[in-house]
């Protein structure tokens, strides 16, 4: 438990020695109020399907894991992102303890062996630590990578056969079964409700991209489903099988924790020949059933983050049309944070691109920018320059998460802090508020300014010489509350 020191002392007054004389904003005058923060979300998948980006490979020991975890976080952070997108489903597997799921194999190497520890609460506690966002990543109804992969006998794909079906080399449970969407919700609910994240996140697998192996897009085997539950043509039968899991799935989280932003990344194109002259190999509506559009319009999400994957040069696939044709739709004024290739720099396109990418968004969006990086590797690994660039140009200044204003939220209040001088610098003593997810500390010495975003948590923590000490929080779903200002005279 804290100390209680702060329940005894006001919310102005400041403890320190008397050889320092500390005044509050309103003495002071405009010229020492801190520099405005930027506010642009900057996040990057983790993928841990196929071991992607986490954990190198499977087997490793707990410790090796957190190791890679730890370096990955610190990297991101000094990289100047503040999110990361962690995959904690990959196919109706678990990496975090779960009273639906089995471990999954890409930890351990082995589906449901426990591998010692937490991972989701591992992830969580140390990104919160270093001032980063962790959304939680689930494929919503990939049920295996591959029929012939070895399950553990508490997987779904053996507790209910009736719900799994294969096309391809792929198992996939049935979204046109209710029992399916329900039970897929009460997955991700229970990740809400246990841990402390911060978004949910799902991709692009809904009904499955078609089977590669086929000239044709062979049908997906749900005659039997589509018997027992559908009506009318089964096209739109499928896509309202996939609203109706949007729609609930975000009204759930609401009602759990409304402060949980709910993000889906779908394919870049919504159909093929929009906006005009687009060319797709896929129509994500026409065979994934999935009306992203519909979705960004009924403010059924957070934000949207379409995977916009192509180049800014492309004919067919224009990156920068593209994005202003979503920006367009984008009626209820939700985020729109696209994904952008990163892994494509070297043999594709120059680190240069994915600099540009960025410009553009910023110029284009229409209210608080942001972008995610497929995936965590090629940025943090600084392939062929990229990280290097982008921290030299684009992330020179670090950036908070923007507000999302249609959700309910609080400003914090002021925070009640103690200064103590030591021998070198301060040590800033902070009383806990329940609403802080951040803590937001702006510190002047000489002409420079330096910004430190503190986990909420924290009890204190230590400073360097300051002239001028700005501390404020940060709410659960973005706003910034007014912040206390000291100067220091020795």
């Amino acid at each position: 438990m804290p100390s209680p020191w702060f329940k005894f002392i006001p919310q102005w007054l400041v403890v320190a020695s008397l050889s320092l004389l500390f005044y509050p904003t309103s003495s002071i005058g405009a010229s020492v109020k801190p520099p405005k923060i930027d506010r642009e979300f900057r996040a990057a998948w983790v993928a841990t399907v196929y071991n992607i980006d986490w954990p190198s490979k499977a087997g490793l020991e707990k410790e090796k894991q957190q190791e890679e975890l730890i370096k990955l976080l610190d990297t991101a952070k000094s990289s100047g992102l503040n999110a990361i997108i962690l995959q904690v489903r990959p196919a109706a597997d678990a990496l975090y303890q779960s009273d639906f799921e089995p471990w999954s194999p890409y930890l351990s190497g082995k589906m449901g062996l426990d591998p010692g520890y937490d991972p989701l609460a591992f992830a969580v506690e140390e990104s919160h630590k270093r001032g980063l966002e962790l959304h939680a990543w689930f494929n919503p109804f990939r049920a295996q990578t591959n029929y012939k992969n070895q399950v553990s006998k508490t997987h779904i794909s053996n507790t209910r056969k009736d719900w799994i079906k294969r096309y391809g080399d792929y198992l996939w449970l049935d979204p046109g079964n209710p029992e399916v969407r329900d039970y897929t919700i009460r997955v991700m609910l229970d990740v809400v409700q246990r841990y402390d994240i911060d978004g949910v996140h799902i991709d692009d697998y809904f009904y499955p991209y078609p089977h590669p192996t086929n000239q044709k897009p062979h049908p997906f085997p749900d005659s039997d489903t589509f018997e027992r539950f559908g009506r009318g043509d089964r096209d739109p039968w499928r896509r309202a099988n996939v609203d109706g899991f949007i729609k609930e799935l975000h009204s759930h989280i609401k009602k759990a924790k409304p402060w949980v932003k709910f993000g889906v990344s779908p394919f870049g194109i919504w159909r093929p020949g929009i906006p005009k002259g687009t060319e797709a190999g896929l129509d994500a509506y026409g065979l994934l059933y999935a009306d992203s559009r519909k979705w960004m319009r009924k403010g059924w999400v957070d934000y949207m983050m379409p995977q916009l994957y192509w180049s800014i040069d492309s004919k067919g696939q224009s990156f920068p049309k593209l994005l202003d044709w979503w920006i367009s739709e984008n009626k209820k004024k939700r985020h729109l944070w696209p994904g952008i290739a990163t892994d494509r720099v070297g043999d594709q396109r120059p680190a240069s691109e994915m600099q540009k990418q960025i410009s553009i968004i910023r110029s284009a969006s229409k209210g608080a920018p942001g972008h995610s990086h497929w995936s965590a590797d090629s940025l943090i690994n600084n392939q062929k320059g990229v990280q290097k660039l982008l921290k030299r140009t684009v992330y020179q200044s670090p950036a908070l998460v923007p507000p999302s204003s249609w959700m309910k939220g609080e400003k914090p209040g002021s925070p009640a802090i103690a200064i103590t001088p030591e021998e070198i610098g301060y040590k800033i003593r902070i009383a806990p508020q329940s609403n802080v997810r951040f803590w937001i500390l702006q510190t002047k010495h000489g002409k420079e300014w330096k910004l430190q975003i503190l986990d909420g948590t924290i009890e204190s923590v230590r400073i360097g010489p300051s002239e001028v000490i700005a501390f404020s929080g940060l709410g659960l779903t973005g706003l910034q509350g007014r912040a206390v200002i000291y100067t220091v005279k020795e």
